[in-house]
């Protein structure tokens, strides 16, 4: 017998990992059960040792809401241990059902934490592992664009992966992502960032444009300038020589963000960063309330940024 407890409000991880148990058990009859519809006496009917001895799987979501009967019902079953049943129990975090929560860890029930993915590198790396678990890779600029394009919602992120999964062929790149969403990726705040910091004070612009007209807020957009210049100033200060591997858990980054910001940061020198950085710092007070026009404070940081490149590469 195993019992997993799946625990957390992202439903992608929760799906995850029940989907990898469900192939650990091909063959099984699968039972799943809701905890706020459930009765006395229905668990243990559906656990009830089975006349053929064939191997079952019991999902029971909504644990949060389950009654005290069946919470007994539950904890019984735990310390019988049948060989032929697998019970996974889903909650979506919080406190509700918490005492029975610990009554469930102090049964040995193995754990796997589920939790909110808030940061851009957590739901990054949440894309690589999917298309690697469906025999895929995407490389890490694509990855960027579909978080950038579709990340505020983990399902729709990964539904997305999906699509792209299923209309291409060979590794994920950003064009195939590009393509999927017809331009919208290159009018994100972060793709406003990249094209200042890799291509020219013309492109950059015309980026800035495209990202306002498609509803992008100037307040995303200075503070995507102000992390990306954060980022070179943390690698521009690290040894040239460590390997990306090595310095990106120091610096609390993945790898390919420590080899994109080495790659960004030709032709700049610390005194020029820091002058850009207190370009945007003076365009965040604008953009959020200190000034009247936020589309031009965007546009006055780009041509400081510029600027201030142009006279780290003279200095160099």
């Amino acid at each position: 017998m195993a019992a997993y407890l799946l625990m957390g409000s992202e439903e992608v991880l929760a799906d995850r990992a029940l989907s990898r148990i469900e192939q650990e058990k091909v063959g099984a009859e699968k039972v799943t059960l809701d905890g706020s519809e459930i009765a006395p006496g229905d668990f243990t009917n559906e656990t009830a040792p089975s006349l053929f001895g064939q191997e079952r799987l019991v999902v029971l979501r909504e644990l949060q809401d389950i009654p005290e009967e069946a919470q007994a019902e539950i904890l019984h079953f735990l310390s019988d241990q049948p060989g032929d049943i697998t019970l996974v129990l889903v909650h979506p975090g919080g406190v509700k059902g918490k005492a029975f929560i610990e009554k469930l860890k102090k049964a040995k029930v193995t754990f796997i934490a589920c939790d909110a993915i808030k940061k851009d590198g957590e739901k990054i790396e949440l894309v690589k592992a999917e298309a690697l678990d469906r025999g895929r890779k995407i490389s890490n600029d694509a990855a960027r664009a579909l978080v950038d394009a579709a990340g505020a919602d983990a399902r729709e992120m990964i539904s997305t992966l999906h699509q792209l999964i299923s209309d291409t062929h060979g590794v994920i790149e950003i064009k195939d992502v590009n393509a999927l969403f017809a331009g919208r990726v290159e009018t994100t705040s972060f793709a406003v960032a990249d094209a200042i910091l890799e291509s020219s004070l013309g492109d950059a612009l015309v980026t800035l444009r495209q990202a306002l007209d498609t509803g992008v807020d100037p307040v995303v957009i200075v503070n995507s300038l102000a992390t990306s210049l954060r980022t070179l100033a943390k690698v521009g200060s690290a040894p040239r020589s460590a390997r990306a591997a090595e310095l990106a858990p120091v610096l609390g980054m993945a790898p390919w963000q420590v080899d994109k910001a080495r790659r960004q940061l030709t032709g700049w020198n610390g005194a020029g960063i820091t002058q850009a950085i207190n370009a945007i710092a003076r365009a965040d007070s604008q953009v959020k309330g200190g000034g009247s026009d936020p589309a031009y404070a965007c546009e006055q940081a780009l041509m400081a940024i510029a600027a201030a490149r142009a006279s780290a590469a003279l200095s160099v």
